[in-house]
């Protein structure tokens, strides 16, 4: 066993709950705690004097200065596999480039993305495919994202958006394309494992009747269901603590920043009593920062978000959208997903704009990343 500690201060993110709008005052914050683990696991977090004491035969990691720790952020909505360059801002030279790179050189490309984000303190992410555009073009890039986890420690999940787009080149037409798309394309990702999630949106050029069959299709398969409009996502998905449904939206900031555009209300949806989370949409269109910290903390500026329903927004309620019962949260039975902070006051984190990054990323109970 391991311990790490002590931290001036730990938010767990736990005892929130999943809808509605959060105070500060919400917030758990434990002092001078510690977080004891074995293997990925944590098995305890508590005084890390207490924890010492208590374990005196566990590896101990004792921090020098201060210290503030949240766990790993989520980013719950990305687009990171792609060839080419979006800095000419067209779609068809992204697809183009995308059908002209290799597997292998896709899934390097994701793979380095991907660690650029754990830098950043976020120890999962979703990638999305969607610039395919053919059954077998789809199929290379789902591939290129699955050997891509084998090559980074950040937790990868996976969508599926082969209908993100009418593909400009088709021989056939919009319905016959999503027909192929369900009948040979979805029985592979469920033979292969390459995903469990459908993504659809409102500016692919197909009809609502088209789309509705598609999703017809998806669910019949069990298929996990996430729509996008208007520049916001919407996910039905299982919460951490039941099995019921619930609607999570998902604000992707950082195509707001990309596209000059009014920012998702956050502050309404969250006073209307449902759930957000925040995401980057990190892709090379819209949103090619990809820097989930600053876009939230941005997003959260214009929004008069607190500093609760920030972090839960990259943090839990990211997890939930996801359907992540072992992430998002610090807790006894949960991996070990966590990050450090060089202060006293996780006030600091958010105040600070997005300069401010974890000097130290744990994942699975290993350092990743150490500014030091």
């Amino acid at each position: 066993m391991k311990l790490i500690g002590p931290f001036k201060q730990l938010l767990p993110m736990t005892g929130l709950p999943l809808k509605g709008a959060l105070a500060d005052n919400q917030l758990v914050i434990l002092k001078d705690a510690g977080i004891l683990i074995e293997g990925e696991i944590i098995v305890a977090i508590d005084s890390f004097i207490v924890l010492k004491q208590k374990y005196a035969n566990a590896e101990i990691h004792e921090l020098k200065g201060d210290h503030t720790c949240l766990p790993g952020f989520i980013d719950s909505q990305t687009q990171i596999c792609f060839g080419g360059s979006g800095i000419t801002k067209d779609f068809w030279e992204i697809v183009v480039a995308t059908r002209n790179t290799s597997q292998e050189i896709l899934s390097k490309k994701t793979a380095k993305l991907a660690n650029r984000h754990l830098k950043n303190g976020t120890t999962t992410i979703e990638i999305k495919s969607g610039f395919g555009l053919s059954v077998a073009e789809e199929l290379k890039m789902l591939r290129a994202i699955k050997d891509a986890a084998t090559q980074t420690k950040v937790d990868i999940i996976t969508t599926c958006f082969a209908a993100q787009r009418s593909p400009k080149d088709a021989t056939k037409n919009k319905s016959t394309y999503l027909q192929e798309i369900s009948s040979e394309l979805f029985p592979v990702l469920k033979e292969e494992k390459l995903t469990e999630r459908i993504a659809v949106t409102d500016t692919s050029g197909f009809n609502e009747d088209q789309i509705a069959s598609h999703l017809e299709k998806a669910r019949a398969m069990e298929f996990n269901i996430v729509t996008i409009e208007n520049g916001l996502s919407k996910c039905n998905t299982t919460t951490l603590a039941s099995t019921h449904e619930e609607v999570i939206f998902t604000a992707l900031a950082g195509t707001s920043i990309g596209l000059g555009t009014n920012f998702t209300p956050a502050r309404k949806i969250l006073d209307n009593g449902d759930s957000l989370a925040i995401a980057s949409n990190h892709n090379p269109l819209t949103a090619p920062m990809g820097d989930l910290l600053t876009q939230a903390t941005i997003l959260g500026a214009f929004e008069k978000l607190t500093n609760a329903e920030v972090l839960a927004a990259i943090t839990v309620r990211a997890a939930a959208e996801l359907n992540l019962k072992n992430s998002g949260q610090l807790a006894t039975g949960k991996l070990a997903d966590f990050i450090l902070f060089h202060t006293n006051d996780y006030k600091d984190i958010l105040y600070n704009q997005g300069a401010f990054k974890p000097c130290v990323v744990y994942k699975k109970g290993e350092v990743v990343f150490d500014k030091h």
